[in-house]
């Protein structure tokens, strides 16, 4: 098990450019199942759980090119169904959130497909339950097996039909999206998930041969397709929002003056609004975000004076993948700040390692916690911690490159999951940080 050893307060200067997206990534590389044509895909993160999948695809028979870190060809021609039900599939997809999404374009293809019980993070329950009602009004039906926790899921040909999704769940409207592209006649998806992950995966669907219109809205429509008419295209993946937030955070937290090269800027949605919204001063420069160093932010107030709150709403709202950097941000700002993180009941819980180091912040139940700012009058003290999950990890980092002294953060695989050489690039900024076995 690798570790980050890091020593903070320095502030951290330069140029960075923000990876590609990894959950847009997951989406995509799941939607090669789809044709026997080849699907070469750009920009895509080289990070462990892309890996994980790009292994699993390479096991269920794809053939896959690496043209370089970060661009793919896919061809999935000659697909091994019998693999789909071995202990050795059953294990690696289980401890991959990403592996569910491999259930839509599989029923498409071969009317046939299995779930296993979501693996990755450990910030919640994460239920299936949109998934698997969308598969049912198409048409699909599914056991389930409680002693290994993994769905079977069959269908004769799939229906178009009009459904209501009971949650926006970006990965539930991705995989039903991707089974619906064959289903005979007229689907329609309300209360879909809109982020810009699934836009670019419609946008990728139809080059391929799909029908979907409503892109960028609650409500999509979706004309069903003979599943043998799917081509050949190329797709680019956006840059990753998270990071994007996380490297403002970053600037921030260190009083460090940091440019963000090609951001996609347009598709980032309130990201910057509830940045600014803690103090932090931005320029936006075309696909170009600039941040000036600050010795001081505070926190605004909504009108009226009410003490400001930041919660977590599907897309354009603010995503909760970022909640745990903008927490760490607060608790050096001027101010204070009540969060509620509504979606996942466990994500809030790595707080007490920020308390630790100092933090003023009190946590009134699994889903909210009030920050109370220190204005970088009392720095945080270096620690030793260990990540949780993705994000939280990466808030800790951002916490120890702002803190005195030494920190260690153990259990760095969970932030290797989702952030590209992250050491690497922190180092070109003037990071001290290195990774230690």
């Amino acid at each position: 098990m690798n570790s980050f050893e890091i020593y903070g307060g320095t502030p951290l200067n330069g140029e960075v450019i923000p990876q590609g997206a990894k959950n847009e990534a997951l989406q995509v590389i799941a939607a090669t199942l789809l044709t026997k044509e080849k699907i070469t895909i750009s920009n895509l993160p080289d990070i462990l759980d892309v890996r994980m999948l790009i292994e699993l695809l390479q096991d269920l028979g794809v053939m896959v090119e690496r043209v370089n870190a970060n661009e793919y060809i896919f061809q999935a021609q000659n697909i091994n169904l019998e693999y789909l039900i071995s202990p050795e599939y059953k294990k690696k997809s289980g401890k991959l959130r990403g592996a569910v999404m491999l259930a839509g374009p599989l029923l498409a293809r071969f009317n046939k497909a299995y779930i296993p019980q979501p693996g990755g993070d450990k910030i919640g329950r994460r239920r299936l339950d949109t998934h698997i009602l969308g598969f049912e009004k198409l048409g699909a039906k599914y056991t389930y097996n409680e002693e290994e926790h993994f769905f079977t899921l069959t269908c004769d040909q799939l229906q178009g039909t009009y459904m209501l999704l009971d949650e926006p769940s970006v990965t539930g409207t991705a995989n039903i999206l991707m089974a619906a592209v064959v289903a005979k006649g007229k689907t329609r998806i309300y209360n879909a998930a809109c982020e810009p992950y699934i836009q670019q995966l419609c946008r990728l669907l139809n080059r391929m041969g799909a029908r979907i219109t409503g892109i960028g809205s609650n409500l999509l429509t979706v004309q069903g397709v003979d599943k043998d008419s799917f081509g050949a295209c190329d797709h680019r993946i956006l840059a990753d929002m998270i990071e994007v937030g996380s490297f403002i955070g970053l600037a921030a937290m260190t009083g460090g003056e940091i440019t963000i090269r090609n951001c996609d800027v347009k598709y980032l949605g309130c990201i910057p609004d509830t940045f600014q919204r803690l103090g932090i001063d931005m320029e936006i420069r075309k696909h170009d975000i600039f941040i000036p160093a600050q010795e001081h932010y505070r926190i605004r107030r909504f009108i009226g004076g009410d003490i400001l709150t930041i919660y977590d709403h599907p897309w354009p709202g603010f995503t909760p993948d970022l909640v745990s950097i903008a927490l760490v941000v607060a608790t050096q700002a001027k101010g204070t700040v009540l969060f509620h993180q509504k979606m996942f009941e466990s994500r809030l819980f790595f707080t007490d390692k920020l308390i630790d180091m100092g933090a003023q912040i009190v946590l009134c139940d699994p889903h909210r916690a009030v920050v109370v700012g220190l204005d970088k009058t009392f720095p945080l003290r270096g620690n030793t911690m260990s990540s949780p999950d993705i994000r939280a990890g990466l808030a800790l980092l951002i916490a120890a490159l702002s803190a005195q002294g030494k920190s260690i953060i153990q259990n760095i695989e969970q932030i290797d999951r989702g952030y590209q050489y992250i050491d690497t690039r922190l180092q070109q900024l003037g990071a001290r940080i290195r990774r230690v076995e």
